[in-house]
């Protein structure tokens, strides 16, 4: 399937609140790699353009593409499809740069069986305390939507020590996207 200058599959999940975001961008500032961007049944937003924060998709397409087997991980939330275009990672691994996915641990266990040279990386709090913290500062959730939100980070948090290749504390934004940016030193080292 691939050649050596393939590009690495990389996973990122965890926890809202956990950091992902931030981590990844710092990683993407500093890297050749590239950003996966999803498909979705949901409708576009104000101010979003297909094919830069989704690709937007009727319903039918998206059941006729993970039909088909185009569709390499997916869920639903909220009534709306969400997932990875095939089409959108295999031209970016052909080309030698990594291509980086921010999905849950569900999404994550999909790619692992159709892609087992994935690597998955985990991002956690330091505590739950801490997290929750940073859930209730950013100001956009409600009190009941933190206590759900810490709910599910408890449920992934245990399920990761499973799942992940690599799981990394964020208690310092700085040393976390470190940690990241070494695995795909290493990544690439590896290939020499």
């Amino acid at each position: 399937m691939t050649d050596s200058r393939s590009g690495h599959l990389i996973v990122v999940s965890g926890p809202s609140g956990v950091g992902k975001s931030s981590i990844l961008n710092a990683v993407l500032a500093r890297t050749d790699s590239v950003f996966s961007i999803s498909g979705t049944t949901r409708s576009p937003r104000p101010g979003e353009v297909d094919g830069r924060e989704y690709h937007f998709l009727t319903r039918g397409d998206f059941e006729e593409r993970i039909a088909a087997g185009d569709v390499l991980e997916w869920a639903q939330y909220g009534g709306n499809l969400y997932g990875t275009l095939r089409a959108e990672v295999l031209p970016v691994l052909a080309t030698g740069s990594n291509i980086l996915l921010d999905i849950e641990n569900e999404g994550g266990k999909q790619i692992r069986a159709s892609f087992p040279d994935a690597v998955l990386i985990f991002i956690r709090p330091p505590t739950i305390e801490e997290l929750e913290r940073r859930l209730t500062n950013r100001g956009d959730t409600d009190e009941r939507d933190v206590e759900q939100r810490l709910a599910v980070a408890e449920h992934q948090m245990v399920e990761a020590l499973t799942v992940y290749d690599h799981i990394i504390v964020n208690d310092d934004l700085e040393v976390a996207t470190a940690h990241v940016l070494d695995i795909l030193t290493r990544l690439a080292s590896d290939e020499r």
